[in-house]
């Protein structure tokens, strides 16, 4: 199956797909959504197939393929996947079919367009893809900026309070990080002999002045795709705005795009600089950690408190990347899977709370855990594995990032810690309050109140359940893919490892 081209033909299936949900009648909602949902369902099997194919001892990136595109410029459809982009792809499968589970009735209840949803949501399918598994400057460039137009309208047209004002402000924050990249993307191509392929950029010797501007081209894209701090302040509002699935895809999958293109481009590409920018964007994570995570504790707002948890957790990913250690960096890479689950779950949860409440104010709730016991529950869960407790994957990426940061930078990694009890108390304290304690004689008289899980959400929540619990204590099975290709990162900026190897220090954090 190695032959087989893979990614090409993910790419381009979500595509289909949605062109074919498009154009179904509009009276006919039911279709529209079984249709989007078998197609996302296909997408997941051929991913699992590539998965399986992969070959974690063999080359770096496999599942090479090239296609002229435009020959006078050296632009190709050139896709390949390392372990990085592989684990991502996979990220991607699973979530999207559950996303579509969950959102069954948020079109109709926008009052909006059941098909053109559905269709959004597997577009948006396609350039996530597309993203993670191009292998051309250029191709890529073209994927990270057209992944935004699904999203804009998803926010846009479908999404809650202040829509409009979050899909303009989370557009331009995005056009504007693409547009330092163009810039940066253009004069990659002049430097390195007019050709936008990886492999022939990564062998290129740029000089020094050079290299710096061109990172901090694609690392102010990267960062306010991300975000970190200072560029966080589109996603609140979005992942606020945005319908629940949108959201879960929004913090679980496009975020990461940020944090993949620093290990895909910024590291291999302009090793020196981004030696150079570390301490920098080293004090950028742990100032995130920080202040996302006391802005998390001030909010009253349930979709905005999980978005500023996201920003903190990226904080996390950002220290990883940039302590240059494969511990950090297997877990920076673990923590962007993780922390897709994870938030996923927590945001898809949130918004069924949501749904049946009709607020998203957390004063709104109290003592709901009487009234939806299961869903209560999960919300619980959910919370907990997103405070990295013991026992859930999250805590594996955390304890990596720590462990491999402190080898090198402790100071770095002691101030990180402290959003470690920070979380614990925006987590429980935002459970506390919308689940326990005495019950809100207001949600009594609210019907959607008495609705507990159903059968369609419990086959939602159950796999993101599943999987966090396993990765949690046993994620040697994506470690292993992983590994070798942060390990080949490590190579390309010129870094050893101080510490113990990451197959002891995972074995050491699953005892």
């Amino acid at each position: 199956m190695s032959n087989f081209p893979f990614l090409s033909v993910l790419t381009v299936a979500p595509l289909v797909g949605a062109l074919v949900v498009a154009f179904l009648p509009r009276h006919r909602p039911e279709l529209a959504k079984q249709v989007a949902f078998a197609w996302s369902l296909l997408v997941l099997v051929l991913s699992v197939v590539m998965w399986v194919s992969f070959n974690a001892g063999g080359d770096r990136f496999q599942f090479r393929e090239s296609y002229s595109w435009i020959p006078n410029w050296g632009v190709s459809f050139t896709f390949a996947a390392d372990g990085i982009a592989l684990v991502m792809l996979m990220l991607i499968a699973v979530l999207v079919p559950l996303v579509i589970l969950a959102s069954w009735h948020d079109a109709e209840s926008s009052k909006r367009s059941v098909p053109v949803y559905f269709a959004l949501l597997l577009v948006l399918e396609c350039t996530m893809i597309g993203v993670f598994a191009a292998a051309d400057v250029f191709l890529f460039y073209v994927f990270f900026e057209v992944m935004l137009v699904p999203m804009y309208f998803l926010i846009g047209s479908y999404g809650g309070h202040q829509r409009q004002y979050a899909a303009v402000k989370f557009f331009l924050y995005s056009l504007v990080g693409g547009l330092f990249m163009l810039a940066a993307v253009i004069g990659l191509w002049v430097v390195g002999g007019k050709t936008f392929d990886w492999q022939a950029l990564s062998q290129v010797d740029i000089s020094t002045g050079t290299e710096r501007w061109l990172f901090l081209g694609f690392f102010l894209a990267f960062a306010i795709k991300a975000p970190f701090f200072p560029f966080h302040t589109w996603l609140p509002d979005a992942g606020g705005a945005a319908p629940a699935g949108a959201a879960a895809l929004l913090v679980g999958v496009l975020d990461k795009v940020g944090t993949f293109g620093i290990l895909r481009y910024c590291l291999p590409l302009f090793p020196e600089a981004s030696k150079w920018f570390a301490p920098w964007a080293l004090a950028l994570g742990v100032i995130g950690i920080v202040y996302a995570a006391l802005l998390a504790v001030g909010q009253n707002d349930l979709k905005r408190l999980v978005s500023y948890t996201s920003i903190a957790h990226f904080g996390f990913i950002g220290v990883g990347i940039f302590a240059f250690t494969t511990q950090a960096g297997t877990g920076a890479v673990l923590y962007m899977l993780n922390h897709g689950l994870a938030t996923g779950l927590l945001f898809l949860v949130v918004g069924m709370l949501i749904s049946r409440r009709g607020s998203s104010l957390i004063s709104d709730f109290g003592g709901a855990g009487k009234l939806v016991p299961v869903l209560a529950g999960v919300l619980f869960f959910a919370g907990l594995a997103s405070l990295a407790l013991p026992g859930t994957a999250p805590f594996i990426s955390e304890f990596l990032v720590l462990i491999g940061t402190f080898t090198v930078n402790k100071p770095v990694a002691v101030i990180a810690t402290v959003g470690i009890i920070l979380a614990a108390a925006y987590v429980l304290w935002m459970v506390q309050r919308t689940t326990q304690g005495t019950l809100n004689p207001a949600l009594t008289e609210v019907d959607g109140m008495r609705r507990d899980l159903n059968l369609r959400e419990k086959v939602v929540v159950a796999p993101l359940i599943a999987l966090i619990v396993l990765l949690g204590f046993f994620p040697k099975p994506v470690t292993d893919v992983i590994n070798p290709a942060v390990q080949a990162t490590m190579d390309d900026i010129g870094r050893t490892d101080p510490a113990p190897s990451v197959g002891d220090t995972v074995q050491e954090a699953g005892r």
